[in-house]
């Protein structure tokens, strides 16, 4: 499956419930991120059960801003609507493809209830 463009309006909509969603955070202007491009995209043929999404910061500056990105590009990971990992810089063929292999094996309930668990934690300290 292709990569396709995240933008505000269809967010909901492609990150749903059980949907794994990788998204690449770039901008034009950015080597770095038109060097990671075929790399996100060569990863989205590969993996045609997961969301291959890519948001242009300069287009899409909300849902940046919401995420916080500050350093481009960023590789986020969302599974079941959680976000599971998040990483700036470029990544190689080989680092890319051992997240989508360790994403696919997460136990997403034991994720949620440790997200749960946390802030509970936090208030016992």
């Amino acid at each position: 499956m292709a990569t396709v463009t995240l933008t505000k309006d269809n967010f909901n909509e492609l990150v749903s419930d059980g949907a794994t969603v990788l998204i690449d955070f770039w901008a034009a202007w950015c080597g770095p991120c038109r060097m990671f491009a075929p790399t996100f995209e060569a990863a989205s043929e590969a993996h045609p059960d997961a969301v291959f999404a890519k948001v242009d910061t300069e287009d899409q500056r909300e849902l940046a801003g919401y995420f916080q990105i500050q350093s481009i590009p960023t590789l986020m990971v969302i599974r079941d609507r959680v976000v599971v990992y998040r990483s700036a810089g470029v990544l190689p063929a080989s680092a890319l493809e051992e997240i989508v292999t360790k994403v696919a094996a997460l136990d997403m309930e034991e994720v949620k209830a440790s997200a749960s668990a946390e802030p509970d934690a936090e208030a016992d300290a």
